[in-house]
């Protein structure tokens, strides 16, 4: 595994000790395994972990995010292609399947591969072969697949859009990451790490130290991008950092921007221009409720959700809308 990487696979809460259990023993079989988990919670480094504590460790490791190709060269990244397959294919080309040949192949985003794609694959699952694309000669290899999604396969199979086969045989196992709000006694331990980390690469002999404050609020927080979206925050804490404490955390770095454009469109107290318009001002007034409610639930988005008189996932619509559209 990556050093780098590794150090990051930490923990010592209940969620994450049993992960590491059910990683080390399902490593050692030779089947295919399914990793379920919210955006940033670590499933290519779940996936690597899996690859170098199996047999396969000496042996290539390769990863593909399926989502960031589009469905035209899926196809010839994972099969590679045959000279004259289509235009511009002016030499073979070996594609991940036989790269990753007696090694891992980690398929992230597993659940929008086509269909056709698919049926390949499956291919590959149960009899070990396949052809390049434009080709017609069958290829052999040896590769463990671990696939990773956050949507909910076996509804994609109910609507036809994931193949039934292809699921049953790669979820020998399916692994569920927790996310980090589940894991709430790993927060700090990871947060004291990232910062350390920071503090290196930015050169300081010193490792700045959480105020208690500080510390209160990375704990209630709920991390909607998990382990990812902490070392963005703790990272970025870091580097504001002048001197040997960090007092505030700042969650989001945009919040004062929506702040100030909702300060300019409708001043906090007397009547709103009427040439504002009537959704146009109602979506400021929005705006501007959710970002006073996480002021004071010190960002953590269920309290906010009760200080508007909202439930946890309406609540997580309008900060979706006005905060974070990303998730």
């Amino acid at each position: 595994m990556n050093p780098e990487a590794s150090q990051e696979v930490l923990g010592h809460s209940e969620k994450f000790l049993e992960l590491q259990e059910q990683l080390s023993r399902v490593a050692k079989v030779e089947r295919p395994v399914l990793i379920i988990g919210e955006r940033g919670t670590g499933k290519e480094l779940a996936a690597s972990r899996l690859h170098y504590l199996s047999n396969r460790w000496s042996e290539p490791f390769l990863t593909l995010n399926c989502a960031a190709l589009s469905p035209t060269l899926i196809e010839s990244e994972l099969f590679g292609h045959e000279a004259g397959a289509f235009t511009g294919a002016v030499g073979r080309r070996v594609g991940r399947f036989e790269a990753a040949g007696g090694g891992t192949l980690f398929l992230d985003e597993i659940g929008i591969l086509p269909l056709e794609v698919q049926e390949k694959i499956l291919r590959v699952v149960e009899y070990g072969t396949f052809e390049r694309v434009g080709g017609s000669q069958a290829v052999s290899v040896d590769v463990r697949i671990i696939g990773a999604t956050n949507a909910d396969l076996p509804a994609l199979a109910e609507e036809g859009r994931f193949k039934r086969d292809l699921l049953d045989r790669l979820s020998f196992e399916v692994l569920n990451l927790p996310p980090l709000r589940l894991r709430k006694d790993d927060i700090l331990l990871l947060a004291d790490h990232f910062a350390a980390r920071m503090a290196h690469e930015l050169g300081r002999e010193e490792v700045p130290e959480f105020s208690e404050k500080a510390r209160a609020s990375l704990e209630v927080y709920d991390w909607p991008g998990n382990v990812r979206e902490l070392k963005n925050v703790v990272e970025r804490a870091v580097y504001r950092a002048d001197g040997p404490i960090i007092h505030e955390i700042q969650f989001n770095p945009f919040l004062s921007l929506f702040a100030e454009k909702v300060q300019r469109a409708v001043p906090p107290s007397g009547p709103v221009p009427l040439e504002t318009g009537l959704e146009a001002a109602v979506q400021d007034l929005e705006r501007r409720m959710v970002e006073a409610a996480l002021e004071k639930a010190k960002f953590n988005q269920r309290k906010a959700a009760q200080l508007l008189q909202l439930t946890y996932h309406q609540f997580r619509g309008y900060y979706r809308k006005y905060v974070n559209p990303s998730l």
